[in-house]
């Protein structure tokens, strides 16, 4: 009974505390004076994660099983992982506008479990047959915290070109980012190449007229934002790179495990085949950006797609209930 209680405690204290994280990133983004806030909310997805990692544990001693059997025990895992990918990038970029994004959608995924779900689908409940196995940890796992970071790579993307307004902003330097953009210089001023040319009609003699260098406007956009941009395509890439191979990982190892329950290393079940169509979308994502050294608005928007297929993969075909992976009809 008290690990009931204990885990009821945890997952509103999660789900308030991620509110609030959410609250500080916003305001401290609206107004940027206020400098302790983004630092308050660094300290609330910390707090959040531990407190999500204690949920798990605690499910864990209660039921005796790695706890990614159901919706509610996904979805909290799901959360943590997010909130973890969260430091990760925002240690890489220090960017409060990472913090904009990641903190709503790990507030609501745990406002939907912990508030939404019936009493009854948050219990821990005896593993079916299939899902007694080792594979369970390292399959599920892996696949989870690799749609974790998948989406915080989107999430970025995203926001990218929210920043941008869907314009095409060319970046300098390998797909990597570099932090500085191709056509823009320091003035935030575009200037054509200078050149000396003769005017025939002005001139007289041998007196050469040169003509003014031409000098159009940029895009409207402060060199802080065109940092923050850059940013964000660079925080982008490096996260879905992080996600890219664990579900790599994850596909493999759920391959071998279906060998060992159903005797077939793949058998096309509709949640085989969207982890595939995952697959696919992230890897031309990596390869536009590595092999053909896209950046910016194209692989930006193909990232995004990824948010909504990632969705698909993981909660999408389960409420269909229908194929081998039916036993998990919500994980």
């Amino acid at each position: 009974m008290d690990l009931i209680n204990l885990q009821s405690t945890l997952d509103n204290l999660s789900f308030a505390v991620l509110f609030l994280t959410m609250l500080c990133y916003w305001i401290g983004t609206a107004f940027p004076n206020f400098t302790l806030l983004p630092k308050i909310g660094t300290s609330g997805m910390i707090i959040a994660n531990l407190a999500i990692a204690t949920l798990l544990i605690a499910r864990w001693i209660e039921a005796g099983y790695f706890p990614l059997s159901n919706l509610y025990e996904s979805l909290f895992f799901l959360a943590w992982g997010i909130t973890a990918v969260h430091l990760i990038a925002e240690n890489m970029s220090s960017s409060r506008l990472v913090g904009v994004v990641t903190a709503p959608v790990a507030m609501g995924i745990t406002a939907f479990a912990a508030l939404s779900l019936p009493p009854e689908m948050q219990h821990s409940e005896p593993l079916v047959p299939a899902l007694k196995s080792n594979w369970l940890m390292m399959h599920v796992s892996v696949m989870m915290f690799s749609y974790s970071a998948l989406m915080v790579g989107s999430l970025m993307a995203i926001a990218f070109l929210i920043l941008t307004q869907g314009k095409e902003i060319q970046l300098r330097g390998s797909s990597v980012g570099t932090g500085a953009y191709r056509n823009v210089k320091k003035l935030n001023l575009n200037y054509q190449k200078e050149s000396v040319s003769f005017d025939r009609e002005k001139s007289s003699g041998n007196t050469a007229v040169l003509t003014q260098p031409i000098i159009t406007e940029a895009i409207s956009l402060s060199p802080e934002r065109l940092s923050l941009i850059d940013t964000l395509d660079n925080i982008s890439y490096r996260i879905i790179g992080l996600g890219f191979p664990l579900l790599t990982i994850g596909i493999i190892s759920g391959g071998v495990w279906a060998n060992e329950a159903w005797g077939s290393y793949w058998s096309w079940d509709p949640k085989e085949t969207w982890a595939f169509i995952t697959w696919l979308v992230f890897a031309a994502y990596l390869h536009s950006r590595i092999t053909k050294g896209w950046q910016g608005k194209k692989p930006a928007i193909l990232a995004a797609s990824g948010f909504v297929v990632v969705w698909v993969c993981y909660l999408g075909v389960n409420l269909l209930g229908k194929g081998l992976h039916s036993y998990g009809w919500f994980f």
